[in-house]
């Protein structure tokens, strides 16, 4: 198995809720729901970088689909990693966040190792940090600076 993801799908209670959260709160464009023709099939695509995307789906849906049992999330068995190239992208993306929903859990602040992050929960209360790390360049910053 290579290392490499292509779909990350989350867990949600209420589809039509997290559709807005992420689509409209955040900006992130996606065709909406698909597969509502299908029992236990609707879910919404999100495009992230370049073959990567989230998946939104119902719980309960994943429960049937998989034959486990669904017992109560919990935030702290994953946590979603958004990077940023600066700590004031840190500061917009959680008031964007908080502007749509989100709870913020730990806001912006310099990390003991030198970078800056914070938490928020989504209306489902997936954990995603938002953080600025100063040692990492990421492919979209290096394509930035190579077209400018």
């Amino acid at each position: 198995m290579k290392p490499r993801l292509s779909v990350l799908t989350i867990g949600v209670e209420d589809l039509d809720r997290a559709v807005h959260f992420y689509r409209d709160g955040l900006g992130w464009a996606t065709e909406g729901i698909v597969g509502q023709e299908f029992e236990h099939g609707a879910v919404a695509f999100f495009d992230l970088q370049a073959g990567l995307k989230l998946a939104l789906w119902k719980r309960a849906d994943i429960a049937h689909d998989t034959g486990l049992t669904l017992h109560a999330p919990s935030p702290t068995e994953v946590t979603l990693g958004h990077n940023v190239a600066s700590k004031a992208e840190v500061d917009e993306v959680l008031e964007q966040a908080k502007a749509a929903g989100a709870k913020i859990v730990v806001p912006p602040h310099d990390t003991f190792w030198g970078g800056y992050s914070g938490y928020f929960q989504d209306p489902d209360g997936h954990l995603w940090e938002v953080v600025f790390n100063p040692d990492w360049v990421f492919e979209s910053e290096v394509m930035k600076e190579t077209r400018m």
